[in-house]
């Protein structure tokens, strides 16, 4: 299965509703939500409550991405507000596997990220555990910035090693995707891709989904 996650970071927020209706109504997925906290990125967004507000206006699902220090002390927050994953960061705590297993005993799918920095073979114990990974694209804390293309190659090896072990893994990345270079995503193995400036910066963001959809058709992943 493919999924497209529009980045709410990018949205009007003047205009919350209608930039999450147009979403919808163009064919997406899930709704990526990016938490920022100042601290575990130099960047700050919004928190449970704009999450409760939104909830009542979509059935998106909701992608809830913490880039934040301390996940555990906000996830029962989130999970409250009407999230439908949560993500962590794996650079963010001590013991990742220990949050990991916390989490999803809340009966809430949850997911693992990992920056630019970080090599994808520190998450190859989540492989089969996580209900998604998630591979950073770009550093992490603001919108707009450009693919950084060797991220690719933490994605191909995360979906080789999923494939080696039998499991069917919901590979995120996020950062920079456009419709032009969703191809170079779907080729590493990337299944779910987060777009913030290519669709809501766009009249048209059914087209862009369309070819994210192509490119996941017509260039699968080359092992």
């Amino acid at each position: 299965m493919f999924y497209v996650a529009p980045s709410l970071l990018s949205a009007d927020f003047s205009d919350l509703r209608n930039e999450i209706g147009r979403m919808e109504d163009a064919g997406a997925n899930y709704l990526h939500l990016d938490i920022m906290d100042g601290h575990f990125v130099p960047n700050i967004s919004f928190g449970p409550g704009l999450v409760s507000s939104i909830r009542r206006s979509t059935n998106l699902f909701f992608d809830v991405h913490l880039m934040i220090s301390d996940p555990l002390r906000y996830a029962d927050a989130f999970i409250k507000a009407g999230a439908d994953i949560i993500t962590f960061h794996y650079e963010s705590v001590e013991d990742p596997l220990s949050v990991l297993k916390t989490i999803k005993a809340r009966e809430m799918p949850c997911g693992v990220a990992i920056s630019p920095r970080t090599p994808a073979e520190v998450l190859f114990p989540f492989v089969g555990l996580a209900d998604m990974i998630l591979v950073m694209t770009v550093e992490p804390g603001f919108g707009g910035q450009t693919l950084i293309p060797e991220t690719l190659d933490k994605v191909r090896t995360l979906r080789r090693y999923a494939v080696r072990k039998g499991v069917d893994l919901k590979l995120e990345v996020d950062g920079g995707v456009t419709a032009d270079n969703a191809w170079y995503c779907t080729e590493a193995g990337a299944n779910v891709l987060v777009a913030g400036s290519a669709l809501f910066k766009t009249r048209h963001p059914r087209g862009v989904i369309q070819k994210m959809r192509e490119a996941y058709r017509d260039h699968p992943f080359l092992k």
